[in-house]
């Protein structure tokens, strides 16, 4: 806590960006609680269900960097929710996961704060934009281009894994980051998810270490997640309380396991694990797509 008021102090970026996001955090849950959840009748089996669904995701996603969204949305969809609908209330969940996430790996020393700045702004533009368009376009339309891209670089990541040495050194500075982030941000609001696979699986193709990479990426995710969820509450009207409480609950609960083992395993297990995963997400979503 020492290490964060003393950041806090010297550098007014997070100051700032951290007391907008508590107002906007306030404000969302408010607006939900008040509103936007309809009934608070429990439907005590689909609550268990997402529970341990909210779990899954989100062990694979704090020690991996990827697939919370995904897995929840496919679920959601899967069951014939709306990809709007289904959208906010995984980025609703996610909003808490992430929270929950972010700390876990800042507390284990897994976050870069100077590249987090890089991708912190540049994430939350396209969030909101992409939150923007699914809530008045059809998704769908831009989720073939985004496995394609998901698959080419699973193979560059396991491709990576298999060299002792990186041969190329990681750029903080690079320009190409915020574009990275942007698109990140974007393609997470559209597809119910994706700024792991996007962000976290280049940031590693790039010579990232697999820590820093997905620690990093899951601190930066609860400020787009935020800012996605926000933007669906005004055009998505209604929250359904079992799926959305049970998704919550299970992440927040496996977010401290997720991020201990994201620390402990060796970074090259950690890459080949998120390659492999990358392209099976792809290819299940590109093959959902077409047909």
């Amino acid at each position: 806590m020492e290490k964060l008021l003393l950041r806090l102090k010297n550098e007014p970026f997070w100051t700032m960006f951290f007391a907008f996001a508590g107002m906007i955090f306030f404000l969302m849950v408010t607006q939900t609680l008040t509103q936007s959840i309809k009934s608070w009748e429990l439907d005590t089996e689909m609550f268990l269900w997402f529970l341990l669904v909210g779990f899954i995701a989100q062990s694979i996603d704090g020690a991996l960097g990827m697939a919370y969204g995904v897995s929840c949305n496919s679920i959601l969809l899967g069951i014939g929710i709306p990809p709007a609908a289904a959208s906010a209330w995984v980025h609703f969940a996610q909003v808490f996961t992430s929270l929950a996430s972010g700390i876990s790996h800042w507390k284990m020393g897994n976050v870069d704060w100077k590249l987090a700045k890089k991708l912190l702004i540049p994430g939350v533009i396209g969030s909101m934009v992409g939150a923007f368009l699914l809530s008045n376009v059809d998704g769908n339309m831009v989720k073939p281009i985004i496995a394609v891209y998901l698959l080419v670089m699973g193979f560059v990541i396991l491709k990576k894994a298999r060299k002792k040495h990186h041969a190329v050194k990681f750029n903080r500075e690079s320009r190409s980051l915020p574009v990275l982030a942007t698109s990140g941000g974007f393609a997470d609001a559209i597809g119910g998810g994706g700024w792991g696979p996007i962000v976290n699986s280049t940031l590693l193709s790039k010579g990232k270490i697999a820590r820093y990479a997905i620690g990093t990426g899951n601190f930066v995710e609860f400020f787009v997640s935020l800012a996605s969820a926000s933007t669906f509450l005004f055009f998505v009207k209604e929250l359904s309380l079992a799926p959305v409480l049970g998704l919550i609950l299970g992440g927040v609960i496996a977010a401290p396991f997720a991020a201990y083992i994201c620390k402990l395993v060796k970074p090259k297990h950690l890459m080949v694990a998120v390659g492999i995963l990358i392209i099976l997400l792809s290819l299940r979503t590109f093959y959902i797509s077409i047909f």
